[in-house]
């Protein structure tokens, strides 16, 4: 306080008191955040106690994060501290998040050996929004269903239900599987594929056929093939033509059963599913792979015979 009975305040006194430098405190005179409350004869900025109190408002805004334009508005009395407040942990969040993803990404570079290439697709995958991530699932599911009326509602509603929910904190294995299902979903062979998978399925339903077939032959399939390797019968041993028959019936076309299997359960599928399960969080579901393997061995060992 200078010393003429006035209780005002130099610019060096402000900053012995607050602990701020003396750049600072003109910075923000300057900026208009901390107006002085008069001058001296000589021309320098006085300031009084309630400018020493409102500088260690600015002071604590500041250390928050909040821009000088939001201090302004605080101290003008345009916005609240609570309101400011509440608009800067949105935008606080919002780069959590961000940095999460970005964190994610470079550790799955890291691991995989990225080439810049890859780390930039990779990048730009994992930030798309939960909107546009709906929307690359929905586009792959109506071109692989498109104009078929006959597929079993079960699987139907199994794939146009989907959801892939990337989390605001992915792990790098969730990314990595995101990356690699968004991929594959694009791929036009994949497509291909999973589209013949579902016109298979179409082509083999009557009008009879109750929802939910399919999905009771293939845990049928698990059940007797499952059994089968159990007890130790090779797919191409003359044990294993009882299971068939337990399975398919006598008068089952098998090359078309075979035709399907190997359409819908080929590697490219079981990863398709795994890798949903990953992006949700989630162990991959056991596929069964050894028995539709097994069943399809058994099926070829007989057609080639």
């Amino acid at each position: 306080m200078i010393d003429d009975g006035t209780g005002l305040f130099t610019i060096g006194e402000l900053a012995r008191a607050t602990g701020l430098t003396v750049r600072t405190i003109r910075y923000w005179s300057d900026e208009g955040v901390l107006t002085p409350v008069t001058r001296s004869s000589g021309g320098y900025r006085l300031y009084d106690a309630e400018s020493a109190a409102r500088l260690e408002l600015i002071r604590t805004l500041r250390e928050l994060g909040l821009g000088l334009g939001d201090v302004r508005k605080v101290l003008a009395g345009e916005t609240t501290v609570a309101e400011v407040a509440a608009a800067h942990v949105r935008a606080l969040d919002a780069q959590i998040r961000s940095l999460k993803v970005t964190r994610a990404v470079l550790s799955s570079v890291a691991r995989r050996g990225s080439t810049a290439e890859e780390m930039t697709l990779m990048n730009k995958l994992a930030r798309l929004s939960a909107a546009e991530r709906r929307r690359i699932m929905e586009e792959f599911v109506e071109e692989v269903f498109h104009g078929l009326d006959g597929v079993d509602p079960d699987i139907s509603h199994r794939m146009r239900h989907v959801t892939v929910d990337l989390p605001d904190d992915p792990s790098p294995q969730q990314v990595d599987a995101w990356v690699e299902l968004a991929e594959l979903v694009q791929d036009p062979e994949f497509r291909a594929r999973m589209r013949q998978m579902v016109e298979f399925n179409a082509r083999d339903r009557g009008s009879d056929t109750p929802p939910g077939a399919s999905m009771w032959f293939f845990k049928r399939l698990v059940e007797l093939a499952g059994g089968a390797r159990d007890r130790g019968i090779a797919p191409d041993a003359p044990e294993a033509e009882p299971v068939l028959d337990e399975l398919l019936g006598p008068d089952t076309d098998r090359a078309a059963v075979l035709d399907r299997l190997e359409a819908g359960f080929h590697a490219q599928a079981n990863r398709y599913r795994q890798l949903i399960a990953l992006v949700n969080g989630r162990e991959p579901d056991i596929e069964h792979a050894e028995e539709f393997a097994w069943v399809v061995a058994a099926l070829r060992s007989r057609a080639d015979g």
